[in-house]
């Protein structure tokens, strides 16, 4: 299949099939569909004809974000004696929410 590029009559360009060219479009060289379209500025500016350098979606990390909360003293030993101990958190709140009940 052979594409060209085309401008229609109201001036926008684009490139399709040789084959579906309309008799109002009129075939263009690809210098101007370039810059007609604005892809010759874009190339000029970037030197590699694609986005700067790093740009997209990142990658996701295999572990959450830390973050940090203020704790007291005693909370502190409290979670430090917890994961010494593996203590398992959601058990203690069961206890604790039946105990309120």
């Amino acid at each position: 299949m052979q594409y060209v590029y085309v401008k229609d009559s109201e001036g926008f360009v684009f490139k399709k099939k040789k084959s579906e060219v309309a008799s109002d479009e009129k075939i263009i060289s690809e210098k101007e569909y370039k810059k007609k379209s604005g892809l010759a500025l874009y190339e000029k500016k970037f030197g590699h004809g694609g986005a700067r350098e790093n740009a997209g979606r990142k990658i996701k990390f295999a572990s959450p974000l830390k973050f940090q909360i203020r704790v007291t003293k005693e909370e502190k030993d409290f979670l430090s004696y917890a994961r010494e101990k593996k203590l398992d958190f959601t058990v203690l709140m069961n206890i604790a929410m039946k105990a309120d009940v």
